[in-house]
């Protein structure tokens, strides 16, 4: 198994090759790791044993962020190295003031993951939630490198629990512990005999917890708005999260809406003009008329970063990603205490199944169904009542950091 793993490693590397002179993200991909070793050895200063945070891309970094906030609090002194697997994670965070240093994770080789510890030297690895790298979890374990997964989470159907799943049940058992997000993860390892496991809870509610308190304000925003009373965020939304949108927006008058998409390409922008001709774009605000702006009832934000801020804008939230290979945080829009809308597939995260089932989640697949609960939610009452209970869920599954801050203390590593 370990002989087809490194294949499979070997040729999806081999594939991102070939399409990097065509597709971007594999570009900045392959480009990120020439010479990545040089980079590094180059700009790591000598003797300092720093912690090494690896996430897959932005969304784990979010989920890793309260726990290097922390560190970097009371410890100051603490060197954090921070790799991402990802173009989407690095090239948006790679300037983050909560790291020493940012690199792009080598491939897992047997011998890049022997090069990389031999040049960090960490004190100790974290990994957010699922992502499992055989050569580098190994040459840890090898090396006595404590290596903790925070945040993480298991399910039924999982390898790790298939008869067939010997190999990959090996890569979790190099691990020192795992922060579970739920009780049913730490029975599941339990099950596999992996007993170095406790419940902490998703870091992320730590993280969201504090956005309102530190909201600043964008007066463009506020302009476009004016004293609208009903406004719905959409954040993250991809082509079909758009059109459903688009089908929406032409049935709910006195509504406005400020749409940040996943994807700001100018080919994905021009299909959202297309679906909303009337749209205004943050880049160019400062170039409309005031007439233009009271008359428009679709903002798009055409950069990244403002989207934890918007969700403080609206009364009702849509999390795009349903419709794909998963929905987006929805946990950003749920401590505003709105109600919060998404599409299908949302069943792999936890945090969008708790918030139906408090009442203040709501999944839909089909334009119809959409306008359906936006009208449901149009009353002030039963919107007030499912957003109070979102930002209730948010307080009391709060706490994670602390917990795994405690532990990392008890056992000297900080």
């Amino acid at each position: 198994m370990r002989l087809l793993y490194d294949i499979g490693i070997g040729l999806y590397t081999v594939l991102l090759r070939l399409i990097s002179p065509f597709h971007r993200k594999a570009r900045l991909w392959v480009d990120g790791r020439k010479r990545v070793f040089d980079h590094i050895e180059q700009t790591i200063e000598k003797g300092t044993r720093p912690i090494w945070f690896h996430f897959a891309s932005l969304g784990e970094f979010e989920q890793g962020r309260s726990v290097m906030e922390a560190i970097k609090k009371k410890y100051p002194n603490e060197k954090i190295v921070i790799t991402f697997f990802s173009p989407s994670g690095y090239e948006i965070r790679k300037n983050t003031p909560l790291a020493d240093y940012v690199f792009y994770l080598p491939t897992d080789t047997a011998t890049h993951a022997r090069n990389f510890l031999d040049i960090l030297k960490p004190k100790f690895a974290v990994f957010t939630k699922y992502e499992y790298w055989y050569h580098y979890f190994r040459e840890l374990n090898k090396r006595n490198i404590p290596l903790f997964v925070i945040s993480a989470i298991f399910r039924e159907g999982q390898v790790f629990f298939k008869w067939y799943g010997g190999f990959f049940r090996g890569i979790l058992k190099q691990v020192h512990f795992f922060f579970a997000q739920n009780t049913d993860s730490v029975l599941w390892l339990r099950a596999i005999h992996i007993r170095q496991a406790g419940l902490a809870g998703d870091t992320r509610f730590d993280r969201v917890v504090e956005l309102p308190r530190h909201r600043r304000p964008i007066s463009e925003v506020e302009q476009f708005i004016g004293d609208h009373a009903q406004v719905l965020v959409a954040g993250s939304t991809w082509t079909p999260d758009e059109r459903l949108l688009a089908e929406l927006l032409a049935t709910q008058q006195g509504w406005k809406m400020i749409l940040a998409p996943h994807e700001i390409h100018e080919a994905h922008l021009q299909e959202i003009k297309q679906l909303f001709p009337d749209a205004l774009f943050f880049s160019r605000f400062a170039a409309y008329t005031t007439f233009e702006i009271e008359k428009a009832s679709v903002l798009v934000i055409d950069n990244i970063g403002m989207l934890s801020v918007l969700y403080g804008y609206g009364q009702l939230a849509y999390v795009g990603g349903g419709f794909g290979v998963g929905i987006h945080n929805t946990l950003e829009a749920a401590t505003y205490g709105i109600p919060v809308i998404f599409g299908p597939n949302y069943t792999r995260f936890q945090e969008a199944v708790d918030l139906i089932a408090v009442g203040s989640g709501f999944q839909v697949g089909t334009a119809e169904e959409l306008k359906s609960i936006a009208q449901a939610l149009s009353n002030e009452k039963r919107r007030t009542i499912a957003g109070e209970a979102a930002e209730q869920y948010v307080r009391e599954k709060a706490g994670a950091t602390q917990i795994i801050m405690k532990y990392l203390e008890t056992e000297g590593l900080i």
